[in-house]
């Protein structure tokens, strides 16, 4: 008997929305000679997942040591609020097959007939495995959302606006650019793995955070808010960049070359972000390096050829990676122009980052690249002489900045006038950190400021934030540089 390889490709059956009857049928059959492609799909759906922890990280060792845990803990819950919505209705309504120009239905609520069937998305990938890929897009997006709550937001409501900034705002945009029915998406406007839904949208977000959040009580004493740990930040920097493999090389949403392809440019686009910030930050702000800005260089380059890693050219790529980069530092002052205390940088890295590079993939996408994956995917950019390209990418980036821009601002101030919910944390819980305030848990060395004789009594003291007076000798350690503050900062400033 002979046999063909590949095999037919599964094709989806309305009549049998989950994929047949597991019961009484072998619904793994459809599959057969197309295992390794959904094996494939699930790995890189779990290097997406470090991405997460990966901000927690970042996020922490950008923080006061004080403040450290708030950016840590909510690596986790953004993981599991995530989840559930995704499992609840998020999933349908980015991915439902059947909706509107604007947004999915309920035909997938609750994951009802997300199971065995071959996906929209790619025929070789079932449902459920479409599903948990796309659900780690949705959880990087809100955890680089919560960024805007540096150091004055408390957890409780951040992890509610989370909730409803996904439902509102990540989910429509998702279901515009990527759902076949979504109005960008017949637009034509091009977006390989979610420079518009994850990086404009969540920077866009961000930056509302910050605006009704206001600035910090010290905002402006840079020696007070230099990072705690730089170790960390790297470390956070290190998992970001290994999990975007599986961010941009998953999204061909399939094992072809064009898959292997954006891999290679999310490294070679971080590694020239690497080298134009570096580059820049030496010959113009004093010779001299930094470990933060390299970070802060790769991370540029991850955002700027998201949206362009499976459509342009190796060579495209590393230009990408390295102009995203060097626009991010011109826009180094950008918080100081806005009025705004930005204290994470997300809307310079994600917000201006992604604008830079879902316009430059109107520039350099080609049909070269695009066509790889087999199917095939045919779409030119300037470089193929199709100039329109650029202009639909400028329309995909004001639709979606300005929608979750002033859906996050209506979102944020209708939670900050619901009695009880109290967006920010007071000034003395912003003195102290939110960690001792909030947490039960401890950052290394850090309560060992209260290792006094009634340090039990003092810690157990904290009611909603206001704590006792510390002994006069007491110091509070503040920034990286060990500088101390003393509590009877008032009184010597009277001498």
């Amino acid at each position: 008997m002979s046999t063909s390889f590949p095999p037919p490709q599964p094709t989806f059956n309305p009549s049998h929305k989950v994929g047949g009857n597991p019961q009484t049928t072998d619904v793994n059959a459809q599959y057969y000679g197309w295992e390794w492609e959904y094996v494939f799909q699930v790995i890189m759906g779990c290097f997406v997942f470090l991405i997460v922890p990966g901000i927690g990280l970042l996020y922490g060792g950008m923080t006061r040591r004080k403040s450290a845990l708030a950016m840590i803990f909510q690596s986790l819950t953004v993981m599991a609020m995530v989840t559930f919505q995704w499992t609840f209705w998020g999933f349908t309504l980015a991915f439902s097959r059947t909706g509107g120009p604007f947004i999915g239905d309920m035909s997938n609520f609750g994951l009802i007939n997300t199971m065995a069937a071959p996906s929209w998305g790619s025929t070789v990938i079932p449902d459920i495995v479409f599903c948990f890929y796309e659900l780690m897009f949705a959880a990087c997006a809100t955890m680089i959302v919560v960024g805007g709550s540096f150091e004055r937001g408390r957890v409780l409501p951040s992890i509610i606006f989370g909730f409803c900034w996904v439902t509102i705002c990540y989910c429509p945009i998702a279901y515009w650019t990527w759902n076949a029915n979504g109005w960008l998406y017949k637009f034509g406007a091009l977006d390989f793995a979610g420079g518009g839904p994850v990086h404009i949208s969540s920077g866009a977000a961000a930056l509302a955070y910050a605006l009704i959040l206001g600035k910090r009580s010290r905002h402006g004493e840079k020696h007070v808010y230099k990072p705690h740990n730089v170790t960390i930040v790297f470390l956070g920097t290190v998992l970001i960049w290994f999990g975007w493999f599986g961010f941009n090389g998953g999204s061909a949403l399939n094992a072809s070359i064009r898959g292997m392809v954006a891999v290679w440019n999310t490294n070679l686009a971080a590694s020239t972000g690497v080298l134009g910030w570096s580059i820049f930050h030496y010959c113009f702000r004093g010779r001299k390096f930094s470990v933060i800005g390299a970070c802060e260089g790769a991370i540029a380059g991850l955002v700027g050829i998201t949206p362009a890693a499976g459509f342009v050219t190796v060579w495209y790529a590393a230009a990408i990676g390295f102009i995203t980069a060097i626009v991010i530092c011109l826009f180094e002052n950008v918080s100081d122009w806005l009025r705004i205390d930005d204290g994470l940088a997300v809307f310079k890295l994600h917000g201006i980052g992604g604008m830079v590079g879902a316009f430059l993939t109107g520039i350099f996408a080609t049909a070269e690249i695009s066509a790889l994956d087999g199917i095939p995917t045919i779409v030119h950019g300037g470089v193929d002489g199709n100039g329109v390209q650029i202009g639909k990418q400028l329309a995909e980036i004001c639709a979606i900045f300005a929608w979750s821009f002033v859906m996050s601002v209506i979102m944020l101030l209708i939670l900050k006038f619901i009695p009880g919910m109290h967006l920010r944390v007071s000034d003395d819980v912003e003195e102290i950190g939110l960690d001792l305030d909030q947490f039960n848990d401890e950052v290394v060395g850090e309560w060992g400021l209260y290792d006094t004789e009634d340090g039990h009594e003092r810690r157990g003291s904290m009611i909603r934030g206001v704590a006792v007076a510390a002994p006069a000798s007491a110091t509070v350690e503040t920034g990286s540089d060990m500088t101390p503050v003393e509590e009877n900062r008032e009184e010597k400033e009277m001498k």
